[in-house]
């Protein structure tokens, strides 16, 4: 009977504790173990899924997803943040069609005669996300990164005439520090600029090397170009005198261009349609603090909704990024849910237009839904599920923010957590976050380490079978509990008060 009575001491003792622990701790455990893998994989797939068409910002696909995140968050009692737009934040965003994979065809040098070798997509060439409809044949010509920079001293094109050819060049610039001198050549490094120019200078096609879908490209009109793989511009240089392996060092060692004519002829058709008048929206959900006070300061978490779309198929866009919606999702959930409430106000943003050319993130910082004097920080997720630990970068240079994700790691998780400085990069923003940052607002980014499964960036394999379950569960678990140290944090002050 003493034992009896001793054991049930212990059940009652650890009850309560487990009840004081949800009251007065920092999380509701019930609502941290109810978020699930199981519930964030079922997210990834609905996005995943071919019926939106990839998500491409702009796209019918990627309206009805943004439908498809608004409707789960009203479900939970997140409200919307848009005003009378309710969880849409709408901007203008030009998208195009590709109605077909097009071809590509590489004709053997006229000495040597032969039949022309066609491309295999998806393995040798992408369709131009926004190319022109038509056909376009031609000399190749390498054009280097294809600049022309004469404040710097420096023109891919001078000395070429590339009128009716087509050319080849490279993605980024010559020049490879991060310093302000990167800061001179940020104008020439947007994709948009090399196809303007280009066309400018009458060529009639384009090649971009390098298998990725991007539609952060210029849509010119009858202007038609293609992707393509490094082994297939190997193919073009044979005749060359020269490897297209060793241009890009050489390049970017003498600072000097070294563009020539590949003695290869190229044929590239595209069927597609552009609509120009479109409109992209961002998702945005908010619940609101609880305290009159601190409820005035806001903790945003965001990360991109869209995808690359269906250049010649559907890319699932499954780890780039519905991992990183689920992720905030699973959150957001938790949070809805949670009998501890964030004193603070925790807005939730799905970002459109990220794919091309950062448009949401940029028109939030343009039209802030919320002042950002009153922003305590703004965490962005990208890729965040496929591998083993976890980095917030710039969580050590905002620690009085850090410390509560650290905390929360070592608490709940036991997650490889490792973290760095904000570091300024002076190229073009390449992410969300580098928008928000570049707008003056304190900002981390969550980011996965380890990757435990092949990575397929922007490639039609990118689908849930490359995410890892368990990682995403944890993120979502991580962002939880972190947000609501900071949120119920009374000692914390926004920056610069």
């Amino acid at each position: 009977m003493k034992l009896f009575k001793i054991s049930i001491f212990i059940l009652l003792l650890t009850a309560f504790n487990g009840l004081h622990a949800q009251q007065s701790g920092s999380v509701d455990l019930k609502a941290f173990h109810g978020i699930s893998s199981h519930d964030l994989l079922d997210y990834a797939a609905e996005l995943s899924s071919d019926q939106y068409g990839g998500r491409l910002s702009g796209s019918p696909g990627y309206t009805a997803a943004a439908q498809w995140v608004a409707g789960r968050l009203k479900e939970w009692g997140v409200k919307p943040a848009a005003g009378s737009s309710g969880y849409f934040q709408h901007f203008p965003n030009a998208w195009t069609e590709v109605l077909n994979p097009g071809s590509v065809l590489i004709f053997p040098a006229k000495e040597k005669g032969g039949n022309p070798i066609a491309l295999k997509f998806p393995d040798e060439y992408y369709p131009g996300s926004n190319s022109g409809s038509g056909t376009a044949e031609g000399e190749v010509v390498y054009a280097g990164f294809g600049i022309t920079a004469p404040e710097l001293g420096y023109d891919d094109y001078a000395g070429m005439d590339v009128r009716g050819k087509i050319v080849m060049i490279e993605s980024g610039v010559p020049y490879t520090q991060n310093d302000k001198g990167l800061a001179q050549w940020e104008p020439y490094s947007y994709h948009r600029y090399k196809f303007q120019r280009a066309r400018e200078l009458g060529a009639a096609g384009l090649l971009y090397v390098g298998l990725t879908a991007n539609p952060n490209t210029s849509y010119l009109e009858g202007f038609v170009y293609a992707h393509i793989a490094e082994d297939i511009a190997e193919e073009l240089f044979r005749d060359s005198g020269k490897t297209f392996a060793g241009m890009k060092p050489e390049i970017v060692k003498a600072m000097k261009p070294s563009s020539l004519s590949l003695k290869r002829r190229v044929a590239i058709t595209a069927t597609t349609r552009h609509y120009p008048e479109a409109l992209s929206c961002n998702v945005v959900g908010i619940i609101e603090g609880t305290d009159p006070l601190l409820k005035e300061e806001a903790i945003i978490i965001g990360g991109h909704l869209d995808g690359v779309g269906s250049p010649g198929m559907v890319f699932p866009g499954a780890l780039d990024n519905a991992s990183g919606v689920a992720d905030i999702l699973g959150a957001a959930r938790a949070l809805a849910m949670s009998e501890v409430k964030p004193l603070r106000t925790v807005i939730f943003i799905f970002f459109g237009g990220e794919e091309c050319g950062l448009y949401g993130a940029s028109k939030f910082v343009e039209d802030p839904l919320w002042p950002k004097e009153k922003t305590v920080f703004m965490m962005n997720l990208d890729m965040v599920g496929n591998g083993t630990g976890f980095h917030l970068s710039g969580g050590l240079s905002h620690p009085d923010i850090y410390r509560h994700f650290e905390e929360a790691n070592r608490i709940y998780l036991h997650r490889d957590l490792r973290s760095s400085e904000v570091r300024q990069s002076f190229g073009r923003p390449r992410t969300d976050g580098a928008v928000f940052e570049k707008a003056g607002y304190p900002t981390l980014g969550l980011w996965t380490t380890g990757s435990v499964k092949t990575v397929y960036y922007h490639h039609p394999l990118d689908n849930i079978d490359g995410l890892t379950p368990e990682i995403m569960e944890d993120a979502a678990k991580l962002l939880y509990t972190g947000i609501l140290g900071v949120a119920n944090d009374r000692t914390l002050k926004l920056s610069g008060n």
